[in-house]
C-alpha cells in the first residue's frame, strides 16, 4: 500500500511538473526566504537612531529622577532663557498636564520624521505608574550650535492601559 501511495503522489499537474517537485521547490523557496530573512534585523540595527532620539531619551530620563538642571539642558533655548531656576522649569511642566511623562513607569520610542534640515518630530508612548498610556509628539530642534533640543510635547490620553 505505502508504494500505490508514493505512486499517487507523483501525479503530474499542468506543465509537466509532479506534486514532489513542486512541494520540494516551495520547500527551497521557504528555505530560501527564511535564509535572507535572518540577515535583515542584522542589517536594520546597523542603521544610526535619529540623532534627536538621544535627547528625548535623555530628557524623559531625567524628568524621572527628578533631574530639574539636566531636563532643563535637553529643552530648546527658548526654555533656557524662560526658566533660570531648573527647579522652576520642574515645577511648570508639571503644572501644564506634563506628570505623564515626569510620572511614567516606561516608555517606548515611536516613529519619527524630519522635517526640513532643523526640525524633527519624535513619537514617544508613555505607561504610567497607573498603567494608563499616553503619546507625547516631540517637537525636536536643531539649534545654532546644532545640537537637536526639546522644543515642546504635544501629550494625549490613549485608550487602553499597560502592562
Amino acid at each position: 500500500m505505502r508504494f500505490q501511495f508514493a505512486a499517487n503522489l507523483v501525479q503530474t499537474v499542468p506543465f509537466g511538473v509532479s506534486i514532489v517537485a513542486e512541494a520540494l521547490m516551495r520547500t527551497i523557496l521557504l528555505a530560501l526566504a527564511l535564509l535572507v530573512n535572518s540577515f535583515l534585523p542584522s542589517v536594520a540595527a546597523e542603521v544610526a537612531a535619529p540623532p534627536w532620539q538621544e535627547v528625548v531619551e535623555g530628557q524623559i530620563e531625567a524628568f524621572r529622577s527628578g533631574d530639574a538642571e539636566t531636563a532643563l539642558g535637553f529643552a530648546a533655548t527658548g526654555f533656557q532663557a524662560q526658566f533660570t531656576e531648573p527647579e522652576a522649569f520642574m515645577i511648570a511642566i508639571a503644572a501644564s498636564g506634563y506628570s505623564p511623562i515626569l510620572e511614567s513607569r516606561s516608555h517606548s520610542l515611536g516613529s519619527s520624521r524630519r522635517i526640513g534640515e532643523d526640525a524633527a518630530v519624535q513619537v514617544v508612548n508613555f505607561v504610567g505608574y497607573d498603567q494608563r498610556l499616553h503619546e507625547g509628539v516631540y517637537q525636536m530642534v536643531r539649534e545654532e550650535d546644532e545640537t537637536w533640543r526639546v522644543q515642546g510635547v504635544v501629550l494625549r490620553r490613549r485608550d487602553g492601559v499597560g502592562i
